[in-house]
């Protein structure tokens, strides 16, 4: 298959990497943060999780920054929900559009969400009817579903099985998780050919992790097979705390030089979005976690 002409880009790093931060985070800096990749060109940011404090501190203050920043119109700004009460608390916030994740591993399920798979979806079904009754788009994410910490390599049937059932549940596009960044191009490819025998390709986004260094190897891999929504972190921020040496998502920089190389159209301004990754790793106190952001802070220099 051709690769897409277009991809959009789904920006995490506002929940999925802070959210791993051991520091305490500022609202005014997350507001900020999320200001500049606002301005990116950015249709779709993550700003935020309604899940309990205790769990994840980080996430505390989504209402907040969602009521301080500045909604650019045509951007869309997604939260993640783990069951009712985290939709009603989004709800209430003024979301428009939440995610719900699962697991393809039991193991993982049980450490992450602290139920089975098939209570996961008990969960999920309430969200999903009052998601639909109050007019709120629901995405599902599928976590492990390259490799489990837990239980390593996870059959290609269950993946399926998960990702149908959520898109059967209402959910418009599924997100495959490699959690641990644990997969390679072949593996990539084949468990998206076994999903999209259930759920079509379009609806399809790829969430991966990049660990051992495959997560750009691994997008061009599903790229070829059609996928065209990737999840990525700006500074490759994230990790994954069920998982030693789990490092972040894929980096937004990285991935938009690569589309960029490719003569994939992102809509997304590349220098814009190296400033808004030097601006969270200057408040994180680190260097900028990217290679392509990296090498053009030091061009800038």
């Amino acid at each position: 298959m051709a690769l897409p002409k277009s991809v959009e880009i789904l920006e995490v790093g506002a929940r999925d990497g802070l959210q791993n931060e051991p520091q305490t985070i500022p609202a005014a800096v997350k507001i900020d943060f999320i200001n500049l990749l606002s301005e990116t060109g950015l249709k779709r940011i993550e700003f935020g999780a309604f899940v309990s404090p205790k769990m994840i501190p980080q996430m505390a203050d989504s209402s907040e920054v969602l009521a301080g920043i500045r909604q650019v119109p045509g951007v869309r700004y997604e939260a993640l929900v783990p069951n009712l009460k985290g939709f009603e608390r989004a709800l209430a916030a003024g979301v428009k559009e939440i995610s719900i994740f699962g697991a393809a591993s039991e193991s993982f399920s049980q450490s992450n969400i602290n139920c089975s798979i098939a209570e996961s979806f008990e969960r999920f079904a309430p969200v999903c009817e009052a998601a639909k009754t109050h007019g709120i788009r629901v995405r599902g994410a599928v976590s492990c579903v390259l490799g489990c910490p837990f239980e390593g390599d996870i059959s290609l049937d269950v993946i399926a099985d998960v990702s149908a059932k959520l898109y059967q549940m209402g959910c418009y596009e599924i997100a495959l998780g490699d959690t641990i960044g644990t997969g390679t191009p072949v593996k990539a490819k084949r468990m998206v050919e076994a999903v999209a025998k259930y759920v079509p390709v379009e609806n399809l986004a790829a969430h991966f992790h990049d660990t051992y260094g495959q997560a750009l190897a691994n997008l061009y891999a599903v790229l070829e097979e059609g996928v065209a929504v990737i999840d990525s972190s700006i500074s490759g921020l994230g990790g994954c705390p069920y998982a030693k040496g789990a490092t972040g998502n894929v980096a937004t920089e990285d991935v938009l030089y690569m589309l960029d190389g490719l003569g994939i159209e992102t809509g997304v301004d590349f220098d814009r979005a190296v400033d808004a990754s030097k601006f969270v790793s200057d408040a994180l106190g680190r260097e900028i976690g990217s290679r392509a952001g990296l090498a053009t802070l030091r061009k800038r220099s």
